[in-house]
């Protein structure tokens, strides 16, 4: 059985670049024996562009800023009542290929919403979580060293008026929902504490610890360190 998870919580709304900087740092300094962690987060608000993403489906940035990443795909936004969940997986001793990952990501959230009464389903080409066609969560990925970061973002409680300014994953016109206007009424947090032991079930993990956040400097906990998207 793969080995444990660690889950860090990241308190507040954390700006994206440190956080894209800490994933990145984490993945290159991590050796063969290095736990696994899944990262818990709210983004402050923030489109960011695939390593492939088109300028052009950026459409009215306004005052959000626009980062480029070292994911797949186009362009999406991050923002407050948006629960994000990093996936910092070591595939090869997990046995997962890239196809496999993104399947049981779109699994753990649709398992989840179906507990809370909704019928969500995935979309062949698109990938990601849909309800009624209506796009819920968003997955970017990107392996290197045979490792997994980014992870996915499910719209929970937060404005939507944001994807207004971009074509949502490259896709002009796409509609997106959340979790609020589906009669539910969680915040992050509360469909966090739902959509985490789904998603550790499904990885298999033998045991799930809460570890520290990262510290303040944002950089990666090297001392415990040893593509697609939708």
């Amino acid at each position: 059985m793969p080995d444990a998870l660690h889950i860090r919580q990241l308190p507040g709304l954390c700006p994206y670049t440190p956080v894209y900087d800490s994933m990145r740092a984490f993945t290159d300094v991590r050796g063969p024996g290095a736990p696994d962690e899944i990262w818990v987060l709210q983004h402050e608000p923030v489109y960011t562009l695939g390593m492939g993403g088109k300028p052009e489906h950026v459409l009215n940035a306004g005052a959000i800023p626009v980062v480029r990443a070292d994911r797949g795909g186009q362009v999406t936004y991050h923002g407050p009542g948006q629960l994000v969940i990093y996936t910092l997986l070591d595939l090869k001793r997990r046995k997962l290929a890239v196809r496999a990952l993104v399947s049981l990501l779109e699994q753990a959230v649709i398992d989840t919403v179906a507990e809370l009464g909704i019928a969500a389903h995935r979309n062949g080409g698109a990938p990601g979580v849909y309800v009624a066609g209506r796009k819920l969560a968003a997955l970017g990925l990107r392996v290197r060293k045979c490792c997994s970061y980014h992870g996915l973002a499910a719209n929970v409680d937060g404005d939507l008026a944001p994807f207004a300014g971009i074509n949502p994953c490259g896709h002009p016109g796409l509609p997106v929902t959340r979790l609020a206007d589906l009669g539910v009424g969680m915040n992050c947090d509360e469909f966090a504490a739902r959509l985490l032991p789904t998603l550790c079930r499904l990885l298999a993990a033998a045991t799930v610890d809460t570890v520290p956040s990262l510290r303040r400097s944002r950089r990666a906990p090297a001392a415990q360190a040893g593509a697609m998207h939708g």
